[in-house]
């Protein structure tokens, strides 16, 4: 677990030193965006993408996929996904409340948003979900292709949220790139910490 608490004090002094020091690229990135605009079509995308990780659409996919595994009888799996996003989650806010960072103020919010800015909840939960989720699959599904895809279809979830965020003007991309390497790292030592677990009882569905 020591992965685990690497990650969130990274997070917590990335944050702070953020929120402290002046970052250009944050601000130039945040107003360009804004600048070009895009295609009509991108800012209902854009809602649409950002509701994918959001709380409700993300403990919909950790309820019905626990679920599935536990019908799989992988009950080891399916608490491990549980406790990944759980714990997740409250790291996530407890940073949020610490750091305390405003909201980009260059241009309009096209989302209500009413919690502190880094990191980005929605790109840092989505990585906790999506990326735990995958990652837990990778050892239980068999097939090769199957496993890429997983992996493959998490990262685009994951990035398509995370420029969301920075599109509709409610979050830097730094707290965005927070939100991504958090999340990551998470999933990253819950897969390990399921793979040790399986290995010392001898599998799951006995």
């Amino acid at each position: 677990m020591a992965l685990l608490a690497v990650a969130a004090g990274l997070a917590l002094a990335i944050g702070a030193l953020l929120d402290r020091l002046p970052f250009d690229p944050d601000r130039a990135i945040v107003a360009g965006l804004r600048a070009w605009g895009g295609p009509a079509w991108l800012p209902g995308v854009a809602v649409d993408l950002t509701a994918l990780g959001g709380g409700t659409v993300l403990i919909l996919v950790v309820t019905i996929s626990a679920g599935l595994m536990l019908a799989e009888r992988l009950w080891l799996t399916a608490a491990m996904l549980a406790a990944a996003s759980w714990s997740g989650g409250e790291v996530v806010a407890l940073v949020k409340r610490m750091v305390a960072r405003a909201r980009p103020d260059l241009v309009d919010h096209l989302v209500p948003v009413s919690s502190a800015s880094f990191p980005s909840g929605h790109a840092a939960n989505s990585a906790i979900v999506y990326l735990t989720l995958a990652a837990l699959a990778s050892q239980v599904v068999r097939e090769r292709a199957a496993r890429r895809y997983l992996f493959a279809v998490a990262v685009l979830l994951v990035g398509a949220i995370g420029f969301s965020r920075v599109y509709l003007g409610v979050h830097w991309p730094s707290d965005v790139l927070a939100g991504w390497s958090f999340g990551t790292l998470w999933a990253l030592g819950w897969w390990w910490a399921t793979a040790r677990t399986r290995a010392s009882i001898g599998g799951e569905r006995e």
